[in-house]
């Protein structure tokens, strides 16, 4: 334990306790006999108080009272405080009356002396914080308020963490804020106070709080609030003409610690707040807890977050896998600089480039693969056919073989929504390496993939394009008035992925539950209020109509998926296609996926893209065909 003794001011108190410890001893005499003291009395005290003294001292030094800033003295300094007390207050009973019987001396003066001992102590550190807190804030020590400009604000949720949002303000002199009152649908709490500040109402009464206070502004200070409420909370701060500001959700706060300089501007994905994943952590822990951990796609969004939240488990290394350079350093800097996560190694390559994951197979042996490398965009994609084949399904195909080939022990692939009755080459890409992943089951590494929808704020996501072209006065552009998608944050939809790959025993699609489809349009508005605009006012929404290969609405599950439940809620699973059985042997019909394959690496080759769409539609027949053109 640290027991020094915290710079000059340290001395000080110390100096102030062993009078106060004097103090206590002399004034427990006193009142235990009114003040009255005779000559035996005095006697007392004089043979006992060295020893009591310098014994609380020597305690208080050795459980590290003394090594804290005092400005900062909270509710943990009071606890260890009062532990020390209390130990050195039985102890010197004990020496009392294992030495003198307490043959002569009051036993009352003894539990009046700890009793004291603990307020004059207690109270010392109390007034060093008044103090300091008086001296920074609005207020002067007396209470006389300073000339300080500030914005009246309110918080809305009066909850703990509107309680700490609260304290950090008052005692941040440096904050542009004065909070006025505080907001909370519990009736409960209305008309009482925190730290002076009044609890005024619910959401409803905003409006006419605002009027009274003068209020421009508030913070939203409810983490574990549902989009629905979010949005709720939003519109009447509009419909007030306030600004608004809040706090990260629950999902977002893995370390529990909520601060003022979390504060941030509204975003999209506030209104889609869902209660928190819940992790089995033990469960996630023994497939990922010192292992050596692949991930291909490191650097893009879902694999750098991938890579994020494996780091928590702590794994004994990890493999960052991509070929872009620029997202490669980007990660492998966050990791050194930022998370202090040194025991990783960034391999610059593709996923077709047997020779090179051979050589990482063979070095470093990874336990766990997670691949999250692809091409992802729809309409790019439907222009270069010829890239999903050779990025998506040849690349998945050969990092699949290498690791079989190289016994490791799981394979999670990352899929997606868009495999479901496939209306674009992306989609139908990714549904042929699912049927590579049943292929190739049951060569002794647990093979599963993950499929969900699209992912807020990844890359190619609609919301960046919606928000430059906000930026630049609009037109916000939608394809279809219709169009909906399902949305998933990305720490969500990687927290998930790693609980699916704990769940898996080979041979699954796990499909992440994605919550309520979202209207695109309805989406764009809500964009650009945010932005302090008005949709179809101010900044227009222009329909471009469906790109190609796009759907109105996506799907999770094909009709006829046998889909079950898990154990987990967020989660359900396509038990293993068998489909193999109508060829007689799973190896004929891995023979049969692996021939076209290679049949559409030839076409690939030639850039063949009525032979690519031809050979898709005979390996996933539910593919719907589009007729759209391509670059070459």
């Amino acid at each position: 334990m640290n027991t020094k003794i915290s710079k000059s001011n340290g001395y000080l108190v110390f100096g102030a306790d062993v009078i106060l410890f004097i103090l206590a001893h002399l004034l427990s005499y006193g009142i235990r006999f009114e003040f009255s003291l005779t000559e035996s009395s005095l006697h007392q005290i004089i043979s006992v108080l060295p020893f009591i003294v310098l014994f609380k001292a020597f305690v208080f030094w050795r459980v590290g009272i003394y090594r804290g800033m005092w400005r900062y003295i909270g509710m943990n300094d009071m606890l260890r405080l009062f532990k020390a007390v209390l130990f050195s207050g039985l102890v010197i009973i004990a020496v009392m009356l294992f030495v003198y019987r307490f043959s002569g001396f009051s036993r009352a003066v003894f539990i009046l002396d700890t009793t004291l001992t603990f307020l004059f102590t207690g109270g010392l550190r109390f007034c060093i914080r008044m103090f300091y807190q008086r001296k920074s804030s609005d207020q002067g020590f007396f209470g006389i308020k300073r000339n300080r400009e500030k914005k009246p604000v309110f918080i809305i949720g009066a909850g703990d963490t509107g309680e700490r949002t609260l304290r950090e303000i008052a005692e941040n002199p440096n904050l542009p804020y004065q909070v006025t009152g505080l907001i909370d649908d519990d009736s409960g709490k209305w008309g009482q106070s925190i730290h002076d500040v009044p609890v005024l109402g619910g959401i409803e009464s905003l409006k006419h709080h605002t009027e009274t206070y003068n209020v421009k502004e508030v913070i939203i200070a409810a983490p574990s609030a549902s989009g629905a409420e979010i949005r709720k909370i939003v519109e009447t701060c509009e419909a007030c003409e306030l600004k608004f500001k809040t706090l990260p959700s629950l999902s977002e706060l893995i370390d529990g610690k909520v601060s003022i300089k979390a504060i941030r501007d509204v975003d999209y994905k506030d209104l889609l707040r869902r209660p928190p994943v819940d992790l089995y952590i033990e469960q996630i822990e023994t497939y990922l807890k010192g292992r050596v951990i692949l991930v291909t796609g490191a650097g893009g969004s879902i694999g750098s977050e991938l890579c994020r939240q494996i780091v928590r488990f702590k794994p004994d290394m990890l493999i960052l896998f991509d070929a872009s350079e620029a997202n490669l350093y980007n990660i492998q800097m966050e990791f050194r600089h930022r998370v202090g996560y040194l025991n990783c190694v960034t391999i610059l390559g593709d996923v077709q480039n047997r020779a090179i994951l051979d050589q990482v197979f063979r070095r470093y042996k990874p336990h766990v693969v997670f691949h999250a490398a692809a091409y992802k965009h729809v309409p790019m994609l439907e222009q270069n056919p010829w890239q999903a084949i050779h990025n998506n399904i040849r690349g998945t195909r050969v990092l699949m073989e290498e690791t079989v080939r190289h016994k490791t022990q799981y394979f999670v692939l990352v899929s997606t929504d868009k495999a479901v009755r496939p209306t674009n080459i992306m989609g139908t890409s990714k549904r042929v390496c699912e049927l590579l992943l049943q292929a190739f089951q049951g060569n002794g590494t647990r093979m599963m993939a993950v499929r969900f929808g699209n992912v807020l704020a990844s890359s190619g996501s609609v919301i960046p394009l919606f928000q430059s072209q906000i930026a630049r006065g609009g037109p916000v552009t939608v394809t279809h008035p219709e169009v909906t998608r399902y949305f998933m944050t990305i720490p969500e939809a990687t927290q998930l992925i790693l609980q699916a790959g704990a769940l898996g025993k080979g041979g699954e699609i796990f499909v992440l539950k994605m919550g309520t489809a979202v209207k695109i349009a309805e989406m764009a508005r809500d964009l650009i209020r945010f932005s302090g605009k008005e949709p179809d006012q101010d900044i227009q929404i222009v329909f471009t109509g469906l790109r190609p290969g796009e759907k109105l609405y996506e799907e999770l599950i094909t009709e006829g998926e046998n889909i079950v439940s898990t154990d987990h809620r967020n989660i359900l699973v396509l038990e293993p296609d068998l489909s193999w059985k109508g060829l007689g042997s799973q190896e004929s019909f891995r023979q049969q996926i692996i021939c076209g394959v290679d049949e559409l690496c030839l076409l690939a080759e030639k850039q063949d893209t009525c032979g690519i769409k031809e050979k898709l539609k005979e390996m996933v027949p539910e593919y719907k065909v589009q007729d759209s053109e391509c670059v070459l």
